[in-house]
Order: C-alpha cells, then sequence, then structure tokens
C-alpha cells in the first residue's frame, strides 16, 4: 500500500509540474523564483513572427487578474486529479474516529452476573495464572505452557456463553488475543452436506474468529459413530489451533458428560482441552434474580401480590422438568409470555397510562400455567409456592446467553 500511495504522489507531482511549465512557457517568469531573473531569459527577448502570435515578453506583461485566473485554474485542476485518486480508493484520506463509549471491564461485567460463584473464581484463578506467564516471558524468564483452549460442561442456559464472551475479552485485555471477539456455532455451522466441503465451511469460521474465540456449542455431536463429516471439522480445528496458537482459541460446550466423551474420543481434542469449568444449574432465588432483572431492564413492575405467584411457577417449571430443565431460557420464557399477556390487557384499555404499561397484575399470569380440567375457563388455577431446593447453584445474568 505504501508503494502505491508514493506512486501516486509522484504522478501528482508530475501533474503539477506539467502545470508549471505550460503556464510558465505562456506566462514566462510567473512561477520562478525572482521576476527579474525570468524576465533576463531568452524568451523576453523574442519577436512577434507576423502570424498574430504574441511574442512571450508581452505576455509575461499580462494583467495580474489574467496571471490570478490562471493560478486558480491550476489548482482546480489539481483538487480534480486528487478527487479522481480519492474516488478510486487509491488515495488514503484521514477520516475522523468515532468517538465510543468506554467499555466496561469485563473482569467488572463478569462479578455483575447472577451467582456464578465458582466460574467467577476458576475464571479469576485461570486469567491471573494466564497474565504472569505472560509477563514472565516478556522479561525473558521461562514460562509455564498453558492451554488457552477450554471445555465448558452443564445443562442448557446456565451462562456458558456469556462467560466464554467475557472471557474472549479478558484474553484481549491481558494480551492473548489481538480481537477478542467470539464466533458463537454448532454442528450446523461446522459441517457441510458433501465430502471435502466441511473443511472448507469450517475454515470459513475458523478466519472469523482468528485474534478471538472459536465457541462451539454441543461440540459432542460432531463425534457421532462413522460421521466421517464430524471427523473433517474435528481436524480441522485441530490443525488451526496447532497453526494459529499464539492469537486462537476454542471452547468446547455442552451437557457434562457428552462431553467428557468426546473429548476422550480423539488423542488431539484430549492433548489440547486439559481446563474443565463445570457450570452448575440455578437454584431459585437466582432464577427469581433473572426474571426480576428481565423487568428492570424493559421497564415493567411486579406487583407485591405477584412475585410470590412468579417464584412458584419458576418453582413448578424446574420440579416438572427436573431432568430438562432449561434454566436461564426458562425463565427468559416465561418473561415473554407473561408480557405478553400484559401487553394484550392493555391494549383493550381506551388511554393506558404509563404505569398501566408497566404493571404486571396477576392477570397477566393467567397463560402460563395449566390448568385443571375442571377449571373455568376465566379463572386461572392457582399455584402454592413450593419451597426452593437446597442448591449450591450460580449462573446468567438476565437469561439471554446459553
Amino acid at each position: 500500500m505504501g508503494r502505491d500511495l508514493d506512486k501516486e504522489l509522484e504522478t501528482l507531482e508530475k501533474i503539477t509540474n506539467m502545470q508549471k511549465d505550460l503556464l510558465g512557457g505562456i506566462y514566462g517568469d510567473f512561477f520562478s523564483a525572482g521576476s527579474s531573473a525570468s524576465s533576463g531569459s531568452s524568451l523576453s527577448g523574442s519577436t512577434n513572427t507576423g502570424d498574430g502570435v504574441k511574442k512571450p515578453a508581452e505576455v509575461s506583461s499580462a494583467a495580474p487578474e489574467e496571471k490570478k485566473d490562471a493560478v486558480a485554474d491550476a489548482n482546480e485542476a489539481l483538487e480534480e486529479a486528487k478527487a479522481l485518486f480519492a474516488k478510486d480508493g487509491n488515495v488514503n484520506t484521514p477520516k475522523e474516529e468515532e468517538v465510543k463509549e468506554p467499555e466496561e471491564d469485563p473482569m467488572e461485567t463478569l462479578d455483575k452476573l447472577v451467582g456464578l460463584s465458582t466460574i467467577k473464581a476458576d475464571v479469576k484463578e485461570l486469567t491471573a495464572f494466564v497474565k504472569v506467564q505472560k509477563a514472565r516471558q516478556e522479561q525473558g524468564l521461562k514460562s509455564v505452557p498453558v492451554s488457552l483452549h477450554l471445555v465448558f460442561t452443564g445443562n442448557p442456559g446456565t451462562g456458558k456463553t456469556t462467560v466464554a464472551r467475557i472471557i474472549a475479552q479478558i484474553y484481549k485485555q491481558i494480551g492473548v488475543l489481538s480481537k477478542g471477539q467470539l464466533v458463537e456455532v454448532d454442528r450446523s455451522g461446522l459441517v457441510a452436506g458433501y465430502v471435502g466441503q466441511t473443511a472448507i465451511k469450517t475454515q470459513e469460521q475458523i478466519a472469523k474468529a482468528k485474534g478471538g474465540v472459536l465457541f462451539i456449542d454441543e461440540a459432542y455431536s460432531l463425534a457421532q459413530k462413522d460421521d466421517a463429516f464430524g471427523q473433517e471439522a474435528i481436524d480441522t480445528i485441530l490443525k488451526a489451533m496447532e497453526d494459529n496458537r499464539d492469537d486462537f482459541v476454542v471452547i468446547v460446550a455442552g451437557y457434562t458428560d457428552p462431553m467428557k466423551k468426546f473429548i476422550d474420543s480423539n488423542p488431539g481434542l484430549k492433548s489440547r482441552f486439559n481446563k474443565y469449568i463445570e457450570f452448575p444449574d440455578y437454584n431459585i432465588d437466582e432464577l427469581e434474580e433473572i426474571f426480576n432483572r428481565n423487568c428492570k431492564k424493559y421497564d415493567y413492575k411486579v406487583e407485591e401480590d405477584v412475585q410470590h405467584q412468579i417464584r412458584a411457577l419458576i418453582t413448578a417449571k424446574k420440579i416438572e422438568n427436573i431432568d430438562n430443565f432449561a434454566n436461564a431460557r426458562e425463565v427468559r420464557n416465561l418473561f415473554e409470555e407473561i408480557i405478553t399477556n400484559q401487553a394484550r390487557r392493555v391494549a383493550t384499555l381506551e388511554n393506558p397510562t404509563s404505569e398501566d404499561m408497566m404493571s404486571i397484575k396477576l392477570e397477566d399470569l393467567a397463560d402460563t400455567v395449566d390448568k385443571p380440567e375442571d377449571a373455568p375457563a376465566d379463572e386461572p388455577a392457582q399455584i402454592d409456592e413450593a419451597a426452593s431446593p437446597e442448591t449450591d447453584t450460580a449462573t446468567d445474568d438476565t437469561g439471554s446467553e446459553a
């Protein structure tokens, strides 16, 4: 690019010199350093040829206004030439830098998440170790090789994607990644339908993630029995991890048992993924806090007599789906159902106030519970509040991530 710019500047200089020579030939000594020196040149002594052409000496005495017009024309020509080069993208013109709001420190973002006490401790411990090893290396000391690649295990909706994004930002902050972006994919984003195309499709995702983190959700789906396509994706990823070890991180995620089998199924995976972070399920208090944060985020208010019913709904959903509970996703879905019911109710009001549009009432919970078969259609079934299970769990903040 530097050579192209030098060449373009050289071209502009030639244009300028040509215009100077041309104008100098017409107006004599106008562009020379001293008018007296030019007036003594051979051109000033020229005579009329008899064909109506003025002598240069006569032209050089042209009116000042004519000289000014000539300079203006020359400058205009130069500006037009510059504009043409810029239009073709051959000249880099300085652009005003966009003023961006300062980003929040990723560690502060991590600390603000609901729960996640064990996860926060794991991430901080990992970050401190990586940071010190990098500092030792920069000072010429021996550093312990550390794998930045991670395995996230746990049920859906436990904050895995959110934490992966924060880790990408932390790695950038401490200088082990150049960009810190997160590229999230699953099997469908890596595997193609024909032999040979999977490697290309996987390489495209890897290219997007270079300088940051490639987050593969449900990664165990790549290691199915007799699955040549999935194995092709795994081989491509392993090669990229080896070729780009200084600026590329892979985080694989999924259910606990399938993920352990996935890592153990391939020696290459086992040697590169040796750090596991387990994401436990939410407890009821944390799930309720996630619901309340969603309400606060989108300007909704839950009336006091409704709050305990929402907690009861969350508890009932967790008990009913004890083996397949989606944690924060379940809470997010519940929130969306309730505000949809609320919107349907508010739409029937003639002139709803801001308070009307913010308030969540008991009747907005009607369609979020299963009614007994003999219950009247216009009466919501009542749910008794269940006790919170005693679990040491922690997870996501707003329920918007996996």
